[in-house]
């Protein structure tokens, strides 16, 4: 069950916030990581290896937090837009008082809460408070830097504080570091781990056959109906849930046919939150009713309207910087809307426009760029695009995009030859163990995923035979009997 909370609002914060909150100072970026650490202790992704599903949600919830707190401290912004997010919250020493949501009988609940909020403190509040954990820490850690001279002040540094042992000692807080290292020294071989994981996973995956033959017909059959491009689903949910959602999609479409069929030619990708995502799909929110997917469909014509308005946007920033193509990466980028990533770009066009960079018409086809919101300066990736920052300073971004162009478009090439070596060996290890799937998370770069399939390729593994096998960071026996296993895996301790 999720727990509701509402934005955060000026007029009640007294009700919210104890009595010395508005005599407090700001925060500082270094005091705000700080602050929070009971909270990404309790959230932290490595602490949810044995539930994909739960890892991805706060995965991506801490990116997008990430994405709110670097915008809280960007010089002269004025008001930020809500944020929902959702964490799955484990149990701790902090939270466990009686009189809180219950956990669930793996030790953890849901809290869904909505930032509005306009200052570092007021946020850290916030979050702690949503997910019941205390913020006594906040009023000590508020008196001590208030009373520091103010220079001392002003050196403090960004950088996350890595305390050492005795604080934990003498606070009696929890080190999460220690725990994330005991996590770390549990980690088995992988040999080992198949020994002990084998056979549970193919009764699992067995015993899941006939509800994947019904998931694929129900795609298949719905993909048809509606004339669909794809059907995909953002989190690791199960089989059993995937079919329940197809078959929600499935009544719907009986009362409502030519409603949904505006979506022809579409990706239907079920997710978190209901709307048109930055590359086009539609994203059907798995808390909504069928209300809420009736309205998007019908809003759909709209969508598309947009869709056209940002393509031609891309087009126009790709003019202006010399045919370098604007493009989107999924696995790379927090989850944005297409009404969120139409507005982001649409800062950047004005900001150029204003400040019209003299690049040659052309000199820089054939290389790419990502937009982002939560950076600073321009920077390269290992793969060859640019990240580049909305907010970023016209002189500069032509200075780092010219010198940086060679290297880019080596980087890209690189790139394109690793994935044909990629998509080679994962042929030769689903030929060479009988797989009957074998794919990685997104978050699994190429280059990882190479290393992790010519070190597999030397090992004899039967148990292997007819499985389904996904590269992750982290081993689990999925609910239907997928194989997770971690791409840095060896036959000894994990690599660091």
């Amino acid at each position: 069950m999720f727990c509701h909370l509402r934005p955060v609002r000026r007029s009640c914060l007294e009700k919210i916030f104890p009595h010395w909150f508005l005599s407090s100072r700001a925060l500082s970026g270094a005091e705000a990581v700080n602050a929070l650490r009971p909270f990404y202790f309790a959230v932290h992704p490595d602490f949810f290896g044995q539930h994909p599903r739960e890892r991805e949600v706060n995965e991506n919830s801490l990116k997008r937090l990430s994405v709110y707190l670097e915008n809280l401290q960007k010089p002269g912004f004025k008001s930020l837009k809500p944020t929902q997010l959702t964490f799955y919250v484990r149990e701790t020493e902090q939270n466990s008082s009686e009189g809180q949501e219950p956990f669930s009988t793996s030790g953890f609940r849901a809290v869904k809460f909505t930032l509005h909020t306009r200052d570092l403190l007021s946020t850290v509040l916030y979050i702690l408070n949503s997910c019941s954990l205390s913020i006594e820490h906040i009023q000590s850690l508020n008196t001590n830097v208030r009373s520091q001279p103010l220079k001392e002040a002003t050196r403090m540094s960004d950088r996350p504080i890595k305390w050492d042992k005795s604080y934990y000692y003498f606070t009696g807080f929890k080190d999460p570091h220690e725990d994330l290292e005991q996590v770390s020294r549990m980690e088995t071989t992988l040999t080992s781990w198949l020994d002990s994981n084998g056979k549970s996973a193919i009764k699992k995956l067995r015993n899941s056959l006939p509800l994947r033959r019904e998931l694929d017909r129900l795609k298949d059959d719905l993909s048809q109906q509606l004339q669909l491009s794809d059907i995909r689903w953002q989190r690791s949910w199960g089989i059993a849930h995937r079919c329940s959602q197809l078959h929600s999609l499935g009544r719907l479409a009986q009362h409502n046919l030519e409603t949904l069929k505006n979506a022809k030619g579409c990706t239907i990708i079920f997710t978190d939150r209901s709307g048109m995502s930055a590359v086009g799909h539609v994203m059907l929110g798995t808390m909504d009713v069928h209300h809420h997917w009736t309205k998007l469909f019908e809003r759909l014509p709209s969508y598309f309207d947009l869709q056209r308005r940002l393509m031609l946007l891309e087009d126009q920033i790709s003019y202006l910087l010399g045919g370098i193509q604007v493009v989107y990466i999924e696995e790379l980028q927090p989850v944005l809307t297409l009404e969120e990533y139409y507005s982001l770009l649409d800062v950047f066009y004005n900001r150029l426009v204003k400040n019209r960079i003299p690049f040659h018409p052309r000199s820089l086809r054939g290389l790419q760029m990502i937009l982002n919101s939560d950076r600073y300066a321009p920077s390269l990736h290992e793969l060859g695009h640019f990240n580049i920052p909305s907010l970023c300073d016209p002189a500069n971004l032509q200075w780092f995009i010219l010198t940086k162009a060679q290297q880019a478009r080596d980087n890209m090439k690189r790139k394109e030859e690793l994935k044909v070596i990629e998509n080679e060996l994962i042929q030769a290890s689903t030929k060479k163990f009988s797989l009957e799937k074998f794919y990685k998370e997104p978050s699994v770069s190429s280059i990882q995923m190479v290393d992790c399939c010519k070190r597999l390729l030397e090992q004899s593994l039967p148990y292997l035979q007819g499985m389904h096998l996904c590269i992750s960071h982290f081993y689990s026996v999925l609910q239907d009997g997928d194989l997770c296993i971690p791409w840095n895996w060896k036959d000894g301790e994990a690599i660091k």
